[in-house]
């Protein structure tokens, strides 16, 4: 199946500073190996998220903080790895109303599958604080938009190598949602220890510095799919970060391509059985835009297998 690339130009207006792993260039890299691969014939416009979705996960007084810190020239430091410029805030909202988009378009039955190439990242941005390079928890907001639109039990799936605390903040408290992550741990942000469960709904499966493929695959396999087989959500969302790739600079990872593919391939395994294939996967890190590009299409051309 042909899968849609939910994106917006003006998210590459997100301006980060020289040096900053986080780059522009990302999402480029992204888009263009898509193109190359013939994988971005559907590319849709994401439109930003409305304040009122942002307040589905974030409290009302941290959405109008963030809106109101957009610098009108220059740039602003929200923590020592979080920057704004003037493109910034929009950039963010454009993210979170990609995944936004992509899941109301499931909900109605209008796709199955579904790619957003975005950024800034969301994983790390909690309910209350902007971390991580994030600043709006995109797919957890999106979560709770697919349940407004009536698929009632949501999973998100998180592979990027650093755990995703804010989408831990966000469900950790609610049976009706699930997170399970994979994640390079000790590593930034310290968070995702097996202890930390949730209600029963979190899933943590920490892995060593330098482990190999073999191992991180097992670890995937085994730790991960039978929680989400066993939650059985109506839909499931991907925080696809590609920074495991053994070329990026953020992490000690052994990952390929090929293995992120098969990561993809086991997720679809369970959507198939548990809710009609329903998947929509949001980016989050990957910092070497050789091993971006390369993953991203492993990533989407397996979300198209039937």
């Amino acid at each position: 199946m042909a899968v849609p690339i939910f994106t917006h130009p003006d998210m590459i207006r997100h301006a980060t500073g020289v040096g900053h792993p986080e780059r522009p260039g990302r999402l480029t890299a992204v888009l263009d190996a898509l193109a190359d691969a013939g994988l971005d014939h559907d590319r849709r416009a994401a439109v930003e998220a409305e304040v009122a979705d942002l307040e589905r996960v974030h409290p009302a007084a941290y959405v109008r903080t963030v809106l109101d810190a957009s610098p009108e020239e220059g740039m602003r430091s929200l923590d020592a790895d979080t920057v704004l410029s003037p493109g910034s805030v929009r950039a963010a909202r454009l993210a979170a109303g990609a995944v936004i988009d992509a899941v109301r378009s499931v909900a109605a039955g209008d796709l199955t599958r579904a790619f957003c190439a975005v950024r800034p990242p969301g994983h790390h941005a909690e309910p209350d604080r902007a971390m991580g390079f994030c600043l709006f928890s995109s797919v957890a907001v999106a979560a709770r938009a697919a349940q407004a639109a009536g698929l009632t039990r949501v999973a998100v799936i998180d592979f990027d190598v650093h755990h995703g605390n804010g989408t831990q903040a966000a469900f950790e408290a609610d049976p009706t949602l699930f997170l399970g992550s994979i994640h390079q741990m000790p590593l930034y942000p310290g968070t995702g220890a097996a202890s930390e469960t949730g209600v029963g709904n979190v899933v943590n499966v920490p892995v060593a510095p330098h482990a190999a493929r073999e191992s991180w695959r097992a670890s995937f396999q085994g730790g991960l799919m039978p929680a989400l087989e066993t939650f059985a959500p109506d839909l499931i969302l991907i925080s696809s970060g590609f920074d495991a790739h053994r070329r990026d600079p953020l992490a000690h990872q052994s990952l390929e391509a090929e293995d992120f593919a098969w990561a993809t391939r086991a997720v679809a395994e369970v959507a198939r059985r548990v809710c009609g294939g329903r998947i929509v996967s949001s980016l989050e890190g990957g910092y070497d835009l050789e091993g971006l590009g390369r993953s991203a299409v492993a990533h989407v051309h397996a979300l198209g297998e039937e």
